[in-house]
């Protein structure tokens, strides 16, 4: 177990050697991330605190000052390896396009931008939008502070139906797709076009003083371009829908990036996968069940369609979880984050590696 500054040149070597190595289909075992608190107090939502809730006159620097002690206190295994990302909600991307922004309850919520017709609706870049030069400043400031010791990666920018759900309201953008919906086609293509402008220029401020390679809210090192690509929204369309709105936008994502994974959140995605294990350029897909759903591992048939697709596959699970998994399926392809909503305590993270490596999945 290592922190940010433990971890030296030789353990970025065999870092950045494995990643590499999983995402070229290379690697006969699984990726596993296990990450721990030294210091209790801290906690996932403390360690990835929403930056939103913070005013925006409160110096960059101080928010630096609150994240140093946690990122010291995050202990490293397996494959974990020391990033941070700046976390300014789901789908800040909405913010830049005019999207006023609130934070209740621990999240960030992005509301309606007072949209009256469609047709009269142009989206545009904004340079000097207080959100984006915010985002800008900070991740600037945390590459300053951690230099090659972190990978600063990519705030969640959003997806492009999300996007536009978050612009004009979900119920009305419901409605919208049966009213006007070459009017919402135009909309999320001009979205697609600002996100991957958006993900460009702040992949050029960063990566110069952060460390070589992406990361992103998703627990992965990557050695090019990469992303978490999503669309919530995606639950409440048809199949039909989602190939006119989504896919071309996950194409032309998956074209651009080099290393892009999927979000596939919950069950009512499920009727999509096909269309996204079709996509050549995208790499994997990440599982969620959903809140009341079984585990991961009860899903193998699923799962077993992403790798026979020649997708990898990301999951959060128990330590058990993985190994039912590898057992029925083979561990290569697979990257297992151990847990999900709590840091492990370095007892529980110990003890999971000992048992992760007598089942095979961890190098010891």
């Amino acid at each position: 177990m290592k922190n940010y500054l433990q971890f030296d040149d030789g353990d970025w070597e065999r870092t950045e050697r494995r990643w590499t190595a999983w995402w070229q289909g290379e690697l006969d075992r699984p990726m596993v991330v296990v990450e721990a608190m030294s210091d209790p107090s801290y906690t996932i939502d403390t360690y990835a605190d929403h930056l939103t809730r913070f005013p925006l006159t409160i110096p960059v620097d101080a928010i630096i000052d609150r994240v140093e002690p946690q990122l010291e206190s995050l202990l490293c295994y397996g494959d974990a390896f020391p990033k941070w990302y700046p976390n300014f909600g789901p789908g800040i991307l909405a913010a830049f396009l005019g999207s006023p922004v609130s934070t209740a309850t621990g999240t960030t919520w992005f509301h309606p931008a007072g949209w009256s017709v469609l047709g009269d609706v142009r989206l545009g870049y904004s340079v000097n939008h207080p959100w984006h030069e915010r985002v800008s400043a900070v991740a600037l400031a945390a590459s300053a502070a951690w230099g090659d010791r972190v990978v600063v990666g990519h705030p969640d920018i959003g997806g492009n139906l999300d996007t536009l759900a978050a612009l004009r309201g979900t119920q009305q953008l419901l409605v919208d797709l049966y009213d006007t919906p070459d009017e919402v086609e135009r909309l999320v293509e001009e979205v697609t076009g600002l996100w991957l402008g958006y993900y460009h220029e702040y992949h050029g401020l960063v990566s110069p003083h952060t460390r070589p390679g992406t990361a992103c809210w998703g627990p992965w090192w990557a050695p090019g371009t990469s992303y978490m690509l999503n669309c919530d929204f995606a639950t409440m369309i048809s199949p039909a829908m989602f190939e006119r709105l989504v896919l071309p936008d996950l194409v032309a994502c998956c074209d651009d990036l080099e290393y892009a994974f999927y979000h596939l959140d919950g069950k009512g995605q499920i009727r999509h996968l096909d269309m996204l294990l079709s996509i050549p350029r995208l790499r994997g897909i990440q599982w969620i069940p959903g809140a009341g759903a079984p585990p991961p591992e009860a899903w193998i048939p699923l799962l077993k369609r992403i790798r026979d697709a020649g997708k990898l596959c990301q999951v959060y699970v128990t330590p058990d979880g993985a190994a039912r998994i590898a057992h029925e399926l083979g561990g290569k392809g697979f990257l297992f984050y151990i847990g999900d909503t709590t840091f492990l305590t370095p007892g529980e993270a110990d003890a999971c590696c000992t048992y992760l490596q007598a089942e095979g999945l961890m190098d010891r």
